[in-house]
């Protein structure tokens, strides 16, 4: 595709690298945004690229006119942006940027490389519904205890942690916020308002959807609008995105922008008017663009911070005031 090339071991490394060694399951999406990533470190697509090239034109420009004088003038100022190129490169990114490949196209890819080699392992195609769960009866829900809820915006997120044992080895529930896995919606939140200690981890996209998320879990009667709980906005959310120190894979589209200005009132003042203005130029980011080990790790740490909710150094900010019985923290960083 357009000039792009690269071998089968480049390929099976991808696939290794993104499953950690085929130990981790993964969206057929997050394939998608660490391929893109990897081909556009490999020099497709960089950051300052333009810079860099003009820079290059004229050191070599430079040389040809140093025998009338002005060519070490040229190589300076080459050498400046040539510099000024590279280090821009190294600063995260925290707006959108042309994507090398789509989405159909690594589709293609997988075709491909599965006619010839095996089908990867660890890849959660759609026809993979969900990793089959046995159906708890609802006279074992007392058997049954969760200290802790992931509510997810994506059923693709909440299927990939399930597929990778989260909810067993944290001791955590995990739904999304449309009710996936659909058959033990009903029993989980039946067993998780009997638990006075709950605390709840809400894990989003940073877009407007997303935005919504805590929102509705603090309101909507099938969630908790009528319990005392404490959730925590583990993100994405846009000051996350400013502060990260490094690349984050920001889109862009007048869809977002558009929803972003449509953000009831009372959600949008939740935020600083430099996260409003980053949102309702449509910039978005979704949490399938991270490694599935990375996830993991970013809600281990947030279960973990959770623990220490009230001591400064805990990493959360108090962003709700109990209103409705639901004390609301936020995740000051993302990773």
């Amino acid at each position: 595709m357009q000039g792009i090339r690269f071998t089968d071991s480049f390929f099976a490394k991808a696939l290794s690298d993104l499953s950690a060694n085929n130990t981790l399951y993964f969206t057929p999406k997050q394939l998608f945004y660490f391929l893109e990533k990897r081909l556009s470190k490999k020099g497709f697509v960089t950051t300052g690229n333009t810079l860099f090239g003009f820079g290059c034109f004229l050191v070599i420009l430079g040389f040809f006119l140093a025998a009338v004088g002005i060519g070490w003038l040229v190589i300076g100022i080459g050498a400046v942006l040539m510099l000024i190129s590279r280090l821009r490169s190294k600063l995260p990114s925290k707006r959108p940027r042309p994507l090398l490949i789509g989405q159909s196209v690594v589709e293609d890819w997988l075709q491909r490389w599965s006619r010839v080699n095996a089908e990867p392992e660890k890849l959660l195609l759609p026809r993979q519904s969900m990793i089959p769960v046995q159906p708890v009866a609802p006279a074992d829900v007392t058997a049954y205890s969760f200290d802790r809820l992931v509510v997810c915006d994506s059923v693709a997120v909440a299927h990939m942690l399930i597929a990778n044992n989260f909810h067993f080895e944290n001791n955590c529930a995990v739904l999304s916020i449309s009710g996936y896995p659909e058959h033990l919606f009903a029993t989980t939140m039946q067993m998780l308002r009997r638990n006075p200690d709950l605390r709840v981890f809400a894990l989003h996209d940073c877009s407007p959807a997303g935005m919504e998320v805590v929102h509705r879990l603090r309101t909507e009667s099938i969630w908790f609008a009528e319990g005392n709980v404490v959730i925590v906005d583990v993100g994405l959310l846009p000051r996350q995105i400013m502060a990260a120190r490094k690349d984050m894979s920001v889109q862009n589209s007048d869809r977002s922008a558009e929803a972003a200005k449509n953000l009831a009132p009372h959600i949008r003042q939740t935020f600083s008017q430099k996260e409003l203005q980053w949102l309702d130029a449509g910039n978005m980011v979704e949490l399938e663009s991270f490694k599935p080990q990375t996830l993991l790790q970013i809600l281990q740490r947030s279960i973990a911070n959770s623990q220490e909710i009230n001591q400064t150094d805990s990493g959360l900010l108090l962003v709700g005031d109990g209103i409705g019985g639901s004390y609301i923290y936020a995740a000051d960083s993302f990773g």
